[in-house]
């Protein structure tokens, strides 16, 4: 009985204090990279055989479903902006008529998505690509960013850009220059993981 009070006792210690005596996750520099292509990709793949894929364009995606997809896309690689933006930023940076937003399933489920941004006439950034992880290992990714790439070129557009970083898939920055895109600056970035309290907020929305 003792310890069962002693501990007690320390939870209402605990409860006290205020949120600033938790320690925050540690934030992570980042090296990153732009990219560009100027003239639409070259290469041309077939489409997956024995699995059934389908790609749908989203233009009023509801925000708790673009939060999963980003969330199942990007908790491997520190993917944290969008997650931390309310709900009324974030619906209008989605629902900007100069945004894009296409998703990938494979035998029916969401297993991917593709974002991009029309900056003007001239330049189109892709600003997010990539897979859930239970489409990773059945060949689709290259295949599934070339079918982006042929989506941004029929907007005809004289440049697209792109970024990654070292916290990205480790072939990623190889992938992109496989189909087109060139280094043309680099820089350093700070990446603040998401914290306990942030990651219970998500988990209550579901």
């Amino acid at each position: 009985m003792g310890a069962t009070t002693h501990l007690s006792s320390l939870a209402r210690q605990n409860r006290s204090k205020p949120d600033t005596m938790v320690k925050a996750p540690s934030s992570l520099k980042t090296h990153i990279t732009r990219l560009e292509m100027t003239a639409p990709p070259k290469a041309s793949l077939p489409m997956p055989i024995n699995i059934q894929t389908a790609i749908m364009r989203t233009p009023d995606i509801p925000l708790p479903f673009y939060r999963y997809l980003y969330r199942q896309v990007g908790a491997r690689w520190q993917w944290v902006d969008r997650l931390r933006m309310t709900d009324e930023n974030l619906a209008k940076t989605l629902h900007d008529k100069r945004n894009n937003i296409s998703v990938l399933y494979v035998n029916g489920a969401p297993a991917g998505f593709y974002e991009y941004f029309v900056e003007d006439e001239d330049t189109i950034e892709l600003s997010h690509f990539g897979l859930i992880e239970h489409a990773l290992g059945l060949g689709i990714g290259k295949w599934f960013l070339l079918q982006a790439l042929y989506a941004i070129w029929t907007v005809n557009p004289k440049r697209v850009t792109t970024t990654t970083n070292n916290l990205d898939h480790p072939r990623a920055l190889q992938l992109y220059q496989m189909f087109g895109f060139s280094p043309v600056s680099t820089g350093l970035g700070i990446v603040r993981p998401l914290s306990d309290k942030e990651l219970l907020a998500l988990g209550k929305e579901g």
